[in-house]
């Protein structure tokens, strides 16, 4: 999710991923080429349980050292632009949306994992051979701040349709398309809903009925959107917001106390499925690193550690999910869904035609 991917909100981002930014046993990360640092590049989303990341750097004898690139489509962008001199080994966060743009620039080389027959068949990228891995997946899905439609004795949307009706108005808040991964998702999404004749009119009424788009996730979620705890006091006041099916057990195991249940909700009319993948960087100073790390990502220790701290589902077919999360975080039943050779092949057009029917 991504997600991507997806991090709950600033304060919880904070205590999950200071663990891995550097090492975990006190040595220097400080030298790329120091060949017992594999070093990962992601988006802002990355989070891992220190301890799980402990043990692989115990049985690997490799020190992990993690770069941020901001936004998925943001550290997809600058890692092709330093392709030929990459700042790490292993690239994770480019989902099915972005996957084409990362393959078609020769970003990553073949490789794979000890552990990829256990990864479910239908993650896997298959125009893409072995030169990405599933790491996991999530649902772009409208949320809805529960207490703002319960006050107003208003029910929530449930489906692309209802986003348009009258009685939401101005109530919207999406990411721009052409920076962020959920706005992408969610564009896509509805391009598979109403098809390549159908979307534009669609987001004409959508226009027309107020929704409001913003750089990216953080901004939309955290800032804009009135249902996030987000360590704020002062809240945004828009009760609708493109992110995850995953948000609501965010809100739930970052609150304390914790409520007994989630203060959003999920309008699953309108989801789109998201896979994320991991990749052997071309130019990688540490290939060697880089295969262990990406062995790692896909055994069930860190599949079974990702639910809770990056709040995305696990691909891995015999990962359980903790229980908060399979109660207030399930996965679509019907996500709308799009070959990925679709996306590839029309992906720019799109939103070039979104942007210009969108913000201009």
């Amino acid at each position: 999710m991504h997600t991507k991917t997806f991090v709950a909100m600033a304060v919880g981002l904070g205590l999950v991923t200071l663990s891995a930014c550097g090492s975990s046993n006190g040595k220097s990360t400080s030298s790329s080429a120091d060949t017992r640092t594999v070093t990962l590049i992601s988006h802002t989303s990355w989070a891992a349980s220190k301890d799980v990341i402990a043990d692989f750097e115990k049985q690997s004898g490799y020190t992990v050292k993690v770069l941020k690139s901001g936004d998925a489509g943001e550290a997809v962008n600058k890692a092709i632009l330093t392709k030929d001199h990459p700042q790490g080994d292993v690239f994770f966060g480019v989902d099915n949306t972005l996957l084409s743009r990362a393959l078609d620039n020769g970003l990553f080389q073949s490789y794979r994992p000890k552990e990829f027959d256990r990864i479910r068949p239908e993650y896997r990228a298959k125009e893409a051979g072995h030169r990405v891995t599933p790491v996991d997946s999530g649902d772009i899905c409208v949320n809805y701040d529960k207490k703002y439609f319960a006050d107003r004795k208003l029910a929530p949307p449930a489906t692309f349709d209802d986003l348009v009706k009258p009685q939401y108005k101005n109530l919207l808040v999406t990411e721009n398309a052409a920076t962020s991964s959920p706005g992408l998702g969610f564009l896509l999404g509805t391009v598979a809903k109403y098809g390549d004749d159908g979307w534009q009119d669609y987001w004409k009424k959508l226009k027309a009925n107020g929704v409001k788009v913003v750089d990216g996730w953080d901004v939309a979620y955290n800032q804009e959107f009135s249902g996030s705890a987000g360590g704020r006091k002062a809240k945004g006041d828009r009760p609708l917001v493109v992110s995850y099916a995953s948000s609501p057990p965010a809100e739930v195991v970052y609150a304390d106390p914790r409520p007994k249940d989630a203060p959003t909700g999920v309008a699953y009319g309108t989801c789109f499925r998201q896979v994320e993948y991991a990749g052997l960087l071309s130019n990688a100073r540490n290939p060697e690193g880089g295969k262990a790390l990406l062995d790692f990502l896909v055994t069930r220790k860190f599949q079974e550690d990702m639910p809770l701290n990056m709040f995305v589902h696990p691909v891995r077919e015999d990962a359980q999910v903790p229980p908060e999360f399979a109660e207030y975080g399930p996965s679509a039943e019907n996500p709308e869904t799009m070959a990925p050779e679709k996306i590839a092949a029309n992906r720019d057009q799109w939103v070039k035609s979104w942007t210009s029917l969108v913000l201009k």
